[in-house]
């Protein structure tokens, strides 16, 4: 008769368990005792077990019991997520959401910006793409996305609205060990001063930049496709390239990588470039997806105060 269960039933036998007592239960469920008790009975007979030990001074989980509680939170655990998703139905919540996020950009703060909005938005599931240069737009284009992180202005479409969030700073680095390491003070590196060395280059996976070249100045190229793979190359002593500063600093600080400053590639070696938030200005962003981007503005907001 396990088709008498009851979903009263189950939440009752939760909330006896956490509060350690019937009258507890009744209080937090806003009922009387005896009907908890009759809940609670009545479940019991239903599973043909008993949950409690009621021995005691105060209700005890029997060995079955203690079993069963961890079903018993999980099938309230999926109640509440059929919930919550039906609400987000009724209320026009997208059901999944897509994000591709420039490499330049540091993920954790996606990361930081998701868990935000997932508070309000719990059964929204996630898809985020970390693609270098072209890829973000790509994937808007592509409607692969909803939402892309987009740094700098090499890459515009009209049909692609454009929020600003906050500033990325990119600089020259190379390895402590790397002939060139030495050569990191006093006069700016030239493009002769280096078209001896390997410079490590992010490939773009689109086809939106083909033909064209970004901060390529040596004639000695190593083409790779994630930044990873372009920060551990240039760790690891194979070349010298541009990387974000929010990935190296401390590398910078602990002397692992030092800055080289080549004229071609900004004063001092560096160069700042300016972060946009992306959507498709044909499709209405979700609840979700615009208080994604709401969090994302707001934490860029936040990074340039503190800057």
């Amino acid at each position: 008769m396990l088709d008498a269960l009851t979903l009263d039933q189950i939440r009752t036998f939760v909330t006896i368990a956490d509060s350690g007592s019937f009258r507890s239960a009744a209080r937090k469920l806003s009922r009387v005792q005896s009907g908890v008790s009759v809940a609670i009975a009545n479940l019991e007979a239903t599973l043909g077990v008993a949950l409690f030990d009621r021995s005691g001074h105060r209700p005890v989980l029997t060995p079955q019991g203690h079993v069963l509680l961890g079903n018993a939170r999980d099938i309230i655990l999926r109640v509440d997520v059929l919930r919550a998703q039906a609400r987000g139905f009724a209320d026009g919540v997208e059901t999944e959401l897509g994000i591709s996020v420039d490499t330049l950009y540091p993920t954790q703060t996606v990361a930081r910006a998701i868990s935000q909005m997932r508070h309000h938005f719990p059964s929204v599931a996630m898809r985020v793409w970390a693609e270098p240069m072209g890829g973000p737009l790509d994937a808007l284009r592509k409607k692969r996305c909803t939402l892309a992180i987009m740094v700098g202005e090499d890459f515009r479409d009209p049909r692609i609205r454009f929020e600003p969030l906050t500033s990325i700073s990119q600089v020259t680095v190379v390895v402590s060990t790397h002939p060139l390491a030495g050569r990191h003070t006093g006069h700016p590196l030239e493009v002769m001063d280096i078209a001896d060395h390997l410079q490590i280059v992010l490939s773009d996976p689109s086809h939106i930049s083909e033909g064209r070249e970004f901060g390529v100045v040596s004639p000695q190229t190593c083409r790779v496709n994630t930044q990873d793979t372009k920060y551990n190359l240039i760790l690891g002593g194979a070349g010298w390239g541009r990387l974000p500063l929010w990935l190296v600093e401390r590398d910078l600080e602990q002397g692992r990588l030092v800055r080289l400053n080549v004229s071609a590639m900004g004063r001092n070696g560096e160069v700042t470039s300016s972060v946009y938030v992306a959507h498709r200005r044909d499709e209405a962003l979700g609840p979700a997806a615009q208080q994604l981007a709401d969090i994302l503005i707001a934490s860029g907001e936040d990074d340039h105060l503190q800057a």
